[in-house]
Parts: C-alpha cells; sequence; structure tokens
C-alpha cells in the first residue's frame, strides 16, 4: 500500500501528475530542446493557463526559477536599489529579509510574534524603502496573511512594490494581482508536483525598476537579470536550460484544475480545512497554534499536541499517512497538516477520523 503523503511540501502529487509525467518521458519531451518549438510550446500554455487559473493580468510575466528560494534574491537585486520593508511573522517571512541584508541592502523589518498578523496602524514603511515584502501563508506557523490587509497597504503606499510570497497559498488563495507587484511559488506544495520548479510572476514595476538600477550601474544579477528574463519569456524562452519536465507537468497540472474549476477545488479546500479544525478542536490533547480562525491558513494547518508528537505521527505512519512535523524550533511540538487540492475529501475524512481516535 502506498502512503498518502500530507506533508506540508514536498507533498502528495496531484492525482494527474503521474500520468503527465509518463506522458513526457513517452512524448520525448524530457529530451526536446530548450530553444526549439515543443518547448515554446510548452512554456506558453504553463504561462496561459496560470495566468486564466490565477487570474493574472496580461500585463504580468510570468517566469521560470529554480525554486522560490531564488525569487528572494532576484526580486531584491532587481528591485531595490537600497532599502527594503519586511513583515516577519514566522520563519519564512524572517528568510526574505535575512536575503535582502546579505545583498547588503538597508533592511526595515517589522517582527512579529510567530503567527502574529498586524494592523494596520503597525506597517509604518520608511519613505526609503522601495519594497515590502508580505508571506502570504506561513507554513511554519499557520498564519494565513488576510487579503483585505495586502488591499489597504497597497492604498496606503501606491508607490511602494509589494511582494508576495505565495508559496503553498496559490493556486488556493485568490490574490488579486492588480493590488501587488510581484508573487513567487514552488511547485511541490498547493500544485502538488515534484521539487524543483519555481515561478515568479512580476509586473511592469518590477520591469521599469530593474532597468532603472541597470541604467545606474547597479548589479541586478547575471544570467537572471529581470529585462533579460523577460525578453526571453516574450519569446517562450529561457536564459538557461530549465527543469523542462516540471515545466510540462505544471503545464498539464494547471490545465487539469482549470477543468475541474478553481471554485470547485476552493469548495473542497474550504470543506477539508473546516473537518480538520473541528477534529482539533474537540480532541483534548490537541488545539491550534493560530488561535484566531479569521487569520489560520486553510492549506497547511499547524497543531499542538499535548504528548510527544512522535507518537502520533508514528501512528499514522503504520498506518501510511505521512504528516509533518513541527519547523524550526517547533519540530518536536506541533504537527504540520496539509490540505492542498490533491489531497481528496475521502481522504481528509480518514485523517480527521484517525486523529480523533487516537489518545495518549
Amino acid at each position: 500500500m502506498s502512503d498518502i503523503y500530507f506533508t506540508p511540501g514536498p507533498t502528495a502529487l496531484y492525482f494527474t501528475a503521474e500520468e503527465h509525467i509518463k506522458n513526457a518521458i513517452r512524448n520525448g519531451v524530457v529530451s526536446t530542446s530548450h530553444r526549439g518549438q515543443q518547448f515554446k510550446d510548452i512554456y506558453k500554455a504553463c504561462a496561459d493557463n496560470l495566468k486564466e487559473l490565477m487570474n493574472i493580468p496580461d500585463n504580468y510575466h510570468v517566469l521560470i526559477t529554480s525554486s522560490a528560494n531564488e525569487a528572494w534574491e532576484r526580486i531584491i537585486q532587481n528591485c531595490v536599489r537600497s532599502d527594503s520593508y519586511h513583515i516577519s511573522n514566522g520563519p519564512f517571512a524572517a528568510r526574505f529579509e535575512k536575503v535582502a541584508s546579505q545583498l547588503q541592502k538597508r533592511t526595515h523589518d517589522l517582527k512579529l510574534a510567530d503567527g502574529g498578523i498586524p494592523s494596520l496602524e503597525q506597517i509604518d514603511v520608511p519613505e526609503k524603502a522601495e519594497i515590502v515584502t508580505i508571506c502570504l501563508n506561513e507554513s511554519g506557523t499557520g498564519a494565513a496573511f488576510p487579503l483585505a490587509l495586502i488591499n489597504q497597504i497597497r492604498e496606503k503606499y501606491p508607490e511602494k512594490l509589494i511582494a508576495i510570497d505565495g508559496v503553498s497559498a496559490v493556486p488556493v488563495t485568490p490574490v488579486d494581482f492588480t493590488k501587488i507587484d510581484t508573487l513567487y511559488f514552488s511547485v511541490q506544495k498547493a500544485f502538488g508536483l515534484p521539487a524543483g520548479l519555481g515561478i515568479w510572476i512580476a509586473n511592469e514595476r518590477c520591469l521599469s525598476k530593474a532597468v532603472e538600477l541597470a541604467n545606474e550601474g547597479l548589479m541586478i544579477g547575471s544570467y537572471h537579470q529581470l529585462p533579460e528574463m523577460v525578453e526571453k519569456a516574450m519569446e517562450y524562452q529561457t536564459t538557461e536550460t530549465p527543469n523542462i519536465l516540471g515545466i510540462y507537468t505544471l503545464a498539464k497540472v494547471a490545465e487539469d484544475m482549470l477543468t475541474k474549476g478553481v471554485t470547485a477545488i476552493r469548495r473542497e479546500i474550504d470543506y477539508k480545512a473546516a473537518i480538520l479544525n473541528i477534529a482539533v478542536e474537540e480532541h483534548p490533547q490537541l488545539s491550534h497554534f493560530i488561535e484566531n480562525p479569521a487569520y489560520r491558513s486553510k492549506t497547511v494547518s499547524v497543531i499542538k499536541t499535548s504528548f510527544e508528537n512522535s507518537k502520533l505521527i508514528n501512528h499514522l505512519k503504520e498506518k501510511h499517512i505521512q504528516i509533518g512535523t513541527g519547523y524550526g524550533k517547533y519540530k518536536p511540538e506541533h504537527i504540520r497538516i496539509a490540505n492542498f487540492p490533491t489531497h481528496s475529501k475521502e481522504q481528509m475524512e480518514m485523517l480527521v477520523d484517525m486523529i480523533s481516535a487516537f489518545k495518549v
């Protein structure tokens, strides 16, 4: 019996991914030239399907990176002359600020308690800061940043670039791209694909800033300079040999999600999150790390255990179900459970029943 992976990433493959990977091998996709027409068609299908699925406007570019982590560096290099502002409410949000510091930018960091959500009044972006970075879904803590607050930040600071970490949130969370400038994600979470591919979505404001910095003689990267990446992407090309298999599979899975319908996917996510939340609330030895339901992620639940978490983790492993440990310093005291489009309602119901029946 194969294991079912509710791990927060890498996670279970999307249920159609295996067949698409087999077809890619059968049809020579994995051996095709990244300068040929077949690859151009694959890249175009991927970009077009993502734009339709995520409601991305035409003036945003869909770019290929090796991972979401790479996007931190590319955004700072291409969009920040000197100062950046970071809303840090968990380990992944904080790492964006760390990368900016390593790239010798002056960083301004709103440090919150893990899982905290700021008020608009707490967000005080200095005049010199050129960008505001936000983690939409903190998979280390299970905190979901409110979309309404992002819109308010845009209204308060219309001249600042807004960069969104969409890892583990998209395509489930309905982002309004007109309120942000750039968003990035990797594919091994909510899209249910093998790791090794990142998508960086950037608008014309980001591109103009990169051109401006380059014209000033500032270093904006080497082969992954934003202007060059966009120039190549306009022809459905990349600056280097990319993960062709990953791009092909993402294009196909995005197409499958479009066929199912993003509304249906989001309704299923809501249902699965609801039954998991109820199970946690009714369990005498479990509790949510994010207490306020309004700020609780629907796609990655972070749950505190009053017992050694390995007992539940190992119990589920024996039943061929894999869940995640806590992240970082919380590794021994939290469990993390993914609720992505690939996880069926029946699988989540089975997991919930097992968790509800487990007592120490």
